[in-house]
């Protein structure tokens, strides 16, 4: 704003440095450095950075033979700011934009991956940091999208990943409540199936009802396990996948049509976005306003 105004002239290093950012690193002697080296052809940078391109391309045989010539690159880290390793780009998340994208055969590259000695629960330094594979590509759209998430995920757990450390995705989040914040529904699913597990607000979001009054006294009191702030979030989780005998019961229990937690939108906001017309009619029948806004206006 302050440069279309003319407040401020654009220098030559504010320009580097916005270039610099744009590729991953925090200056531009560290972007001029990885440049350099990335011009010798068979420095690790090098080796690494084609490794990578044969990961988002699905060129295994590529990636194969650069993991024969170099057996320690499926160790090696980015020189860019996320450090992450090779198994990090098959989750298409944290890593730079250009390549965050998935291959049909995604599964075949982890395991060649996996099978020459990468970490499976190696973290990268996105979102927080802490973040490891099985938590990237459980909250990334593109595996998805491509129709080999589960796969993915599976061949991840198959080698040991751990699935309940808190942080998997970044945030702090448990691995299945960073699914919910994703609008990776389905990969919170498949993850309960695995063992994930749920607390009052994951239960919720999951649709396990059974399992969501085990959080409650026979008098409709909070255990002690269990938080109001969970009974708030599990709510908006509910309306927000479409769980409507969960965000009744938690209606009964307490639930605030107002409160919009974390989510920046109250419940009928996330009900009326999914297209769920039986939870929408649910809260409005509750008193629910029309009135308030989102966070975002």
């Amino acid at each position: 704003r302050k440069l279309r105004s003319g407040e401020r002239k654009c220098t030559l290093a504010d320009a580097q440095f916005v270039i610099a950012r744009s590729h991953g690193f925090m200056s531009w002697p560290a972007l001029a450095q990885h440049i350099e080296h990335l011009a010798r052809k068979n420095s690790p940078t090098a080796q690494f950075e084609a490794a990578a391109d044969a990961i988002v391309s699905g060129n295994i045989q590529i990636l194969r033979r650069l993991l024969q010539e170099n057996p320690d690159l499926v160790r090696q880290r980015s020189a860019r700011e996320h450090r992450a390793t090779l198994l990090h780009y098959t989750s298409a998340n944290g890593v730079e934009g250009y390549r965050q994208k998935t291959p049909k055969n995604i599964v075949e590259v982890a395991d060649l991956l996996l099978r020459s000695g990468a970490e499976v629960d190696a973290e990268a330094d996105v979102y927080g940091g802490g973040c490891t594979t099985l938590g990237l590509a459980a909250t990334s759209v593109h595996p998805e999208v491509a129709g080999v998430q589960e796969p993915l995920l599976q061949i991840l757990l198959d080698h040991g990943a751990t699935i309940d450390r808190p942080n998997l995705a970044g945030n702090t989040h448990s691995i299945v409540i960073a699914c919910f914040a994703n609008g990776r529904q389905r990969a919170a699913e498949f993850l309960v199936t695995r063992g994930a597990q749920l607390d009052l607000q994951g239960a919720a979001g999951i649709g396990r009802i059974d399992l969501l009054k085990t959080f409650f006294h026979s008098d409709g009191r909070l255990k002690p396990s269990a938080t109001k702030k969970q009974l708030q979030n599990g709510f908006l989780w509910a309306c927000m996948y479409g769980r409507e005998d969960v965000a009744m019961f938690l209606l009964e229990h307490g639930a605030d049509l107002l409160d919009a937690a974390d989510s920046g939108a109250t419940a009928l906001h996330w009900a009326a976005g999914g297209g769920h017309a039986g939870i929408v009619k649910l809260l409005l029948d509750h008193g629910a306003p029309l009135e308030e806004t989102t966070r975002w206006g």
